[in-house]
C-alpha cells in the first residue's frame, strides 16, 4: 500500500485559502493557491496530500451540504479537479475528507424534512422524532453528533443514504481520481457502512486508502482487512509532546511498546497507523512544548516511529496557535511558506524514512530508555536502524550493544563507531543504519 510508504502533508482548504467562515454564497476560486505551495511540499518531502473538507457546507466544512459540490468560497469543481491533476502530476496524492457520520443543516434533504415533515421522502435519512423539538425551534427533534446539532446525524442504515454516499464516492474517484479518504468521527460510522465503504472502494480501486479519525479505545475495532487501512494514533500523538514537556521518555516509548512491541500481547505490531504532532484541532506544536528545541525531536519521533508520518501546514516552519483562541486560528491563512532550520530538518527526516523501508514497515525494540534519551530499532529484511534522541540540554553517551561496529546517520550522511559508546550531542536526533 502507497499510503504505508508515504509522507502526509495536511491541508485545512477553508483556512489555507483565507475563506470566510461562514458560506457566502460567493464564488471565488481560492483553491487554486494549493498550486502555488507544490514546490515547498516537495521540497519538504510530503508526496501524499490530506484535504480537510473541500465540498460546499454550511461553516466549518464538517456541516456538508452536498457531497458532489466544491465548496464556493473555494471555487468550481473545475478548479479543484486542476490542482488534483496538478498535484497528481507533481507525484502527490490526494486524500479527501470524508464526513459521513452527519451533515449541515444546510443539506438538501434534511432541508426537505423541515419543509415537508412526516411527508418527506427523506424522514428516514435521519433520526427524526417529529413529536420534539431542537435549539432551532424547528417543532421537530432529531439527533446532532455529539449534541451538536448543526450537525446532523445520517442514518447509516438506511440504503437510500448508503446509495447517495457511494455514488458521491465514486463520483470523486471518477472525475477527481482522488487516491483515498479519511474518515471524520470513524468511531461513530456504522461498522457495517464501514466494511461495504471498504469493499466498494476496493472495486473501484484496489490501492485506495481509508484513514479513519480514531480517538482513544481499540483501533483494531475499525482498522483490520474489512475496514479501515488506517487511523490517527491519537495515543501516540499526546504521549510525544507530553514525554518532551516532562522529560519522560518512558511515556512516548512505553506507548510504542504496548502497540508495536516484540511481545505477543502488543496491539498493533504490522500495522500502520497516522502520526503527527498536530492537526487542525489541536494546539499547534510550537505552542504546546514548553521547549522549542524539542520541536524538531518531536517530528524525528514520529518519523522514527511506527506509523505514517503527517504534517499539518504552517508547523513545519513553527508556527503557534492555541485550542483556547478557538478553531478557526488552528486553520489560519499563510501568504506563502516558510523555509527555515526546520523544514529542512524535517526534508531530510523525509529523506531518510524514503532511503530506508525499515523506518515504514520495521518492528519496534527499545534499545536504551531514560527519561531524557532513547534510543530503538527499527529492523525489516535485513534493513536496520536505530533512532537515537536525545532531549537532554547536555550531551549523553550511551552505552549498550549495537550488534555491530559502524553505521551511517541516514540524516547527516555521517559516519558513526559503536566503539566506547555512543555520544548523541544536546537536543538531536540520529537515524544510525547499521552495516547488517
Amino acid at each position: 500500500m502507497w499510503a504505508y510508504e508515504s509522507v502526509f502533508y495536511q491541508i485545512y482548504p477553508l483556512g489555507f485559502c483565507g475563506a470566510p467562515y461562514e458560506n457566502d454564497g460567493v464564488l471565488k476560486s481560492r483553491i487554486k493557491k494549493v498550486n502555488e505551495w507544490i514546490g515547498h511540499i516537495k521540497d519538504l518531502g510530503a508526496d501524499a496530500i490530506y484535504f480537510s473538507p473541500v465540498f460546499e457546507s454550511d461553516t466549518h466544512g464538517y456541516n456538508t451540504r452536498d457531497y458532489k459540490k466544491i465548496d464556493c468560497r473555494l471555487g468550481t469543481n473545475e478548479d479543484f479537479k486542476s490542482v488534483v491533476d496538478t498535484l497528481h502530476k507533481n507525484g502527490i496524492k490526494v486524500v479527501l475528507d470524508g464526513v459521513f457520520n452527519h451533515v449541515g443543516r444546510g443539506f438538501w434533504a434534511f432541508r426537505d424534512v423541515l419543509l415537508n415533515r412526516e411527508s418527506s421522502r427523506y424522514r428516514d435519512w435521519f433520526f427524526i422524532n417529529f413529536s420534539g423539538n431542537s435549539q432551532y425551534n424547528d417543532g421537530l427533534w432529531y439527533e446532532g453528533w455529539e449534541g451538536n446539532y448543526d450537525l446532523v446525524k445520517l442514518n447509516l442504515r438506511n440504503e437510500e443514504v448508503i446509495g447517495h454516499i457511494f455514488d458521491a464516492v465514486k463520483y470523486w474517484i471518477d472525475e477527481f481520481e482522488i487516491d483515498g479518504l479519511r474518515l471524520d468521527v470513524a468511531y461513530c460510522l456504522d461498522k457495517d457502512f464501514l466494511k461495504r465503504l471498504r469493499s466498494f472502494t476496493n472495486s473501484l480501486k484496489s490501492d485506495f486508502v481509508l484513514i479513519g479519525e480514531l480517538l482513544h479505545g481499540d483501533y483494531n475495532q475499525f482498522v483490520n482487512d474489512e475496514m479501515c487501512h488506517s487511523c490517527t494514533n491519537y495515543e501516540c500523538y499526546k504521549g510525544v509532546y507530553s514525554s518532551f514537556n516532562s522529560m519522560n521518555m518512558f511515556e512516548i516509548v512505553h506507548s510504542l511498546l504496548r502497540q508495536f512491541g516484540p511481545e505477543g500481547w502488543t496491539l498493533y505490531k504490522g500495522k500502520h497507523l497516522l502520526s503527527f504532532v498536530d492537526n487542525h484541532d489541536v494546539t499547534r506544536i510550537a505552542s504546546i512544548l514548553t521547549n522549542e528545541k524539542h520541536i524538531p525531536l518531536a517530528y524525528g519521533m514520529i518519523f522514527g516511529m511506527p506509523g505514517i508520518p503527517c504534517v499539518y501546514y504552517g508547523s513545519e516552519w513553527g508556527a503557534k496557535a492555541d485550542k483556547s483562541e478557538g478553531d478557526p486560528a488552528l486553520r489560519a491563512c499563510f501568504d506563502e511558506p516558510t523555509e527555515n532550520e526546520l523544514t529542512d530538518f524535517i526534508s531530510k527526516l523525509a529523506a531518510a524514512r524514503k532511503q530506508c523501508r525499515a523506518l515504514s514497515y520495521g518492528d519496534f525494540r527499545s534499545v536504551v530508555l531514560q527519561n531524557k534519551h532513547c534510543i530503538f530499532e527499527r529492523k525489516y529484511n535485513g534493513e536496520r536502524v536505530l533512532v537515537a534522541i536525545n532531549a537532554d540540554s547536555e550531551p549523553v553517551t550511551a552505552h549498550f550493544d549495537a550488534g555491530c561496529g559502524r553505521a551511517t546517520d541516514l540524516i547527516t550522511g555521517e559516519e558513526h563507531d559503536f566503539g566506547g559508546g555512543s555520544e548523541i550531542p544536546p537536543y538531536t536526533v540520529r537515524f544510525w543504519k547499521t552495516e547488517r
